[in-house]
């Protein structure tokens, strides 16, 4: 059975704390990627983050813009954003009917939430509230499961999921700027960038984090203790991290849509 939009709201709410605490640094990373793609010299006057989570990806947009907004549908998680990035202001929507009024945005992000949108009801409220030479930048990014010099990370990481897997009727929708491209309504895709950052993380880090991720909210809320699971974590990546920081890299990709 496909969860509907409300179990998967349950389901990211109860992930909110761990989102606010451990998630990889790597939205300010992204944003001056964006920055710089778009020549902002001086700030704009207002974005819009669409899913923004617990405001890790609203957080950095102060760099670009005077005004921010971030939106998500789950509550526990717009809590949060408020103490994440003070700087910006917060309110529970979701992406297919946004609360702003028609041609206010200059440029709106969207991290890794358009794969849980329904896409046809969101691209023409992009297209709505998105200024005459607005921009909607959509972004996302893989688990860490890498290193650069060994495959002991993405052998374990495979394991971890095999442990825990996603459920078969997951919502999540895979996506790519080609994609976005094809299916936004009333935006077309002016720009695409590929990109890999490696990040160096101590290993208790990187337990917190893996902690985080959603295939092990779906294995805790059907019943595996928490505990049982980290301790899991905390013992097989032993011998893979070491005792050391290791640089861990992350592969995604930024499309850049416009009306």
């Amino acid at each position: 059975m496909i969860p509907s939009p409300s179990a998967d709201t349950d389901l990211f709410g109860s992930m909110a704390a761990g989102y606010a605490s451990a998630r990889p640094p790597l939205h300010p990373r992204i944003v001056e990627r964006v920055r710089v793609h778009l020549g902002l010299e001086r700030p704009i006057g207002f974005a819009l983050d669409v899913g923004c989570g617990a405001g890790l990806s609203t957080r950095p947009l102060d760099r670009i813009a005077r005004r921010c907004l971030g939106i998500d549908p789950s509550a526990a998680m717009v809590r949060l954003g408020a103490e994440v990035a003070p700087g910006a202001r917060f309110a529970v929507a979701r992406a297919e009917a946004l609360p702003v009024r028609s041609g206010a945005v200059a440029v709106m992000t969207a991290a890794g939430s358009l794969n849980y949108a329904d896409l046809d009801g969101f691209f023409p409220e992009a297209a709505r509230v998105l200024a005459p030479r607005g921009v909607l930048v959509a972004y996302d990014f893989s688990p860490g499961r890498r290193f650069r010099d060994s495959d002991a990370l993405e052998e374990w990481f495979s394991e971890l999921l095999r442990r825990y897997p996603m459920p078969s009727g997951s919502r999540r929708r895979e996506l790519d700027p080609e994609t976005l491209g094809r299916e936004a309504s009333g935006l077309r895709l002016t720009g695409a960038d590929r990109f890999e950052i490696g990040l160096v993380l101590d290993p208790d880090f990187y337990v917190d984090y893996v902690m985080t991720e959603a295939n092990v909210a779906h294995a805790v809320r059907d019943g595996t203790p928490e505990a049982a699971i980290r301790e899991w974590c905390r013992e097989s990546l032993a011998p893979v991290f070491g005792s050391e920081e290791r640089e861990v890299l992350f592969q995604g990709y930024i499309a850049y849509l416009a009306k």
